[in-house]
């Protein structure tokens, strides 16, 4: 496969775009067909090859332009508004076209008669204009030096660059690759001697010192961005909620999104064989009898199941709010695929909150959950108040997520009712924030609640909480 290929596809997949092994086969077919020749025409090819959604459209045709757009490197030591400036100094009367120490271009006939009077007492000087960088650097072989600068740093592993600290390391690595060790070793020997070429090697070698230091920025801006993207989600999805800062909240809520994609993805409805049971064969007779006894309809005896569903009570109050609020905007982005839900706040009293989430955004809806149920926590007036909701629609097939510290502020705590939920429904979950060394401590009255718990766990991260629904969703399948 070509390596340019592969490689622009590991950019991609930095890029969260999600490539398989048979997508990037047909992407090599695409090559194959289109050729580097049109660029216009391999970018739609290799868009239609590789992106499933318009947000990957959009990064692929991205990450094409900026890696199969890049062009040949100028040598000459100008910078990209430098053609005005140098179309008034060719009509001024100061100029001179015989300075032996112009910028740009290539060197002069004054230069050169320079560097060859400085190789004939410096033996360093004369094997440096003897390589093909000296050479390609005088002339401004753009085509040339661009290829050497880009084997130098396929050769040094650019692609693997993840951090901003290692760009020294990378131009160190392939300044000497292209034999600027060469050019080093001359600006020692003329410095020595203070010979009048020495501003002339000099400049030739911070042309490629610069040069090779502005590839490295754009190879780190190419490959880094989405493995920095990457680092920062992994640490954002293991910082505890409560500690992730305010301008980082959006971020967060993209990762939540982002989680739940790929757990809609991993536990999306499958066909399944239909497995026939039992002949009916009440039904099956009766629909013979248009047939005069035959028996052309069969009619099977299948059992019936309750749909599964969810009931979350999540804590509002102060402490646990922000962990209440993305537990709910996690669960509402994954209506697709988890049962019938309905959702709970509570803190000194509680309430049935879904209806908000069907007339308002998630997170408009957990907004006005705070600010309608929040305050102190009283756990035994919620239990009591969600006995007399929904302790009736419980049954084998439901699933409880309890989210809160368990802290009841010295009331009682009502196990009556946490037992009866346990007997009651498939399994209860308890998801309480805090360390489990801080359990039982003070008015916390978690340790006792265990007792009515099928799991209960630490999660006080969007990793442990991705994990958390993960198993719950697989037991509801």
């Amino acid at each position: 496969m070509p390596a340019s290929l592969i490689a622009f596809i590991q950019i991609l997949r930095s890029h969260d775009v999600r490539i398989s092994p048979a997508e990037t086969l047909d992407a090599v077919a695409t090559l194959q067909l289109l050729g580097y020749a049109h660029r216009d025409r391999l970018r739609a090819g290799l868009t239609a090859s590789l992106a499933k959604t318009s947000r990957e459209q959009h990064i692929v045709e991205t990450c094409f332009d900026r890696y199969f757009g890049q062009r040949d490197t100028d040598f000459s030591g100008k910078d990209d508004n430098d053609d005005a400036e140098d179309t008034d100094s060719a009509g001024s009367a100061d100029a001179d076209p015989e300075s032996p120490l112009q910028d740009g271009g290539e060197a002069n006939d004054g230069e050169r008669e320079l560097l060859d009077s400085a190789a004939e007492t410096h033996d360093s000087v004369r094997e440096l204009l003897q390589s093909s960088l000296m050479q390609g650097l005088m002339n401004n072989e753009r085509a040339q030096l661009s290829a050497a600068l880009r084997r130098a740093g396929s050769a040094s592993g650019m692609a693997n660059i993840q951090m901003f600290t290692q760009k020294g390391l990378y131009v160190r690595s392939i300044l000497q690759a292209m034999g600027e060790e060469q050019l080093r070793n001359a600006v020692i020997d003329l410095e020595r001697d203070e010979h009048p070429a020495l501003d002339s090697v000099r400049r030739y070698r911070d042309i490629l010192r610069s040069q090779v230091r502005d590839y490295v920025d754009g190879q780190y801006l190419l490959h880094a961005e989405g493995r920095n993207s990457q680092f920062m989600d992994d640490i954002l999805s293991k910082t505890r909620l409560s500690h992730i800062e305010r301008h980082y909240m959006e971020r967060v809520q993209r990762l939540v999104e982002k989680m739940a994609r790929r757990l809609a993805s991993r536990h999306s409805s499958r066909r399944r064989p239909v497995r026939r049971g039992q002949l009916d064969m009440r039904k099956t007779l009766r629909a013979g009898v248009p047939t005069d006894g035959v028996l052309f309809r069969t009619h099977w005896q299948r059992r019936r199941r309750d749909k599964a569903q969810v009931l979350a009570l999540c804590d509002v109050s102060g402490s646990v709010a922000a962990y209440a609020k993305f537990l709910l905007i996690f669960l509402y982005s994954l209506q697709d695929i988890l049962p019938r839900m309905r959702s709970f706040a509570f803190s000194s009293h509680l309430g049935e909150i879904s209806e908000l989430f069907e007339t308002h955004p998630v997170e408009r809806a957990v907004e006005l959950a705070n600010w309608q149920y929040g305050g102190a926590t009283d756990y035994g007036g919620s239990l009591r108040d969600f006995a007399r909701l929904a302790l009736n629609d419980i049954n084998r097939q439901t699933s409880v997520i309890i989210l809160g510290d368990a802290r009841n502020n010295r009331g009682n705590p009502e196990l009556e009712i946490m037992q009866s939920l346990y007997q009651r429904s498939k399994q209860v979950i308890w998801l309480n924030p805090e360390s489990r060394q801080a359990w039982g401590t003070g008015d916390s009255e978690m340790l006792r609640y265990l007792s009515a718990c099928h799991f209960a766990a630490e999660c006080n991260s969007l990793r442990q909480l991705e994990r958390v629904i993960d198993q719950l969703l697989r037991s509801t399948r």
